[in-house]
């Protein structure tokens, strides 16, 4: 049976994915100093045409590839699950995937450290460091208020631990990154559980995961 002919708008955006996908790894891999529009072009498997008709310049390359990275963790955390999902549940999850604990997140994770590298002499990197971190910490303000709402939590003041937990996730996530001997994921989960739970009145150890 023929299949149905793909649209422009179709194979475009599947450019753009391959593209932002390339930049991701080399990014990761090389750092963004070294990364070479060319280099993307041929690990996308695409046109250095085709990329300059997507992304003008690197930086913009740069920018656009975190931004994807993190959407795509977000669809992880947020999409797939059952809708009687618990808000303990969702910021175990979000615990996790704001550390370095899979191949896709130290990837992810590679990427944060050269941005946050840039963010200290380049306002650019700075403005798109302070977004990812504001949207970071939305996605768990957003759980603990749905847990203080439905009764799952301790009521506290949202805002204030998000900026908790999500700043306990940075430093371990740091240290992992670095291969710190002393520290395991699995301690850094359970410490961060530890404070995170505290005041919302989770006793319970922190939950298995799917990955």
């Amino acid at each position: 049976m023929e299949q149905p002919r793909r649209t422009k708008a179709e194979i475009a955006a599947e450019t753009r994915e391959a593209i932002l996908g390339a930049a991701c790894e080399i990014i990761a891999e090389e750092g963004f100093e070294k990364i070479r529009m060319r280099m993307v072009a041929q690990r996308a498997g695409v046109s250095t045409a085709a990329l300059h008709y997507h992304f003008d310049n690197r930086e913009k390359l740069f920018a656009e590839a975190l931004r994807h990275s993190f959407e795509h963790t977000g669809r992880d955390v947020y999409q797939g699950h059952a809708d009687s999902d618990s808000a303990t549940s969702r910021l175990a999850r979000i615990i996790s995937a704001s550390l370095p604990t899979t191949a896709s997140l130290r990837l992810e994770w590679a990427m944060y450290q050269e941005l946050w590298c840039r963010a200290n002499r380049e306002p650019q990197s700075r403005a798109l460091a302070i977004e990812l971190s504001r949207a970071q910490q939305g996605w768990i303000e957003e759980t603990l208020a749905d847990g203080v709402a439905c009764g799952e939590f301790t009521p506290c003041d949202t805002a204030a631990h998000a900026r908790l937990i999500s700043s306990l996730c940075d430093g371990f996530g740091v240290q992992l990154m670095f291969g710190n001997p002393s520290l395991t994921i699995t301690e850094a989960r359970a410490v961060i559980w530890q404070h995170a739970g505290g005041a919302l009145g989770i006793t319970t150890p922190f939950p298995a995961q799917d990955h």
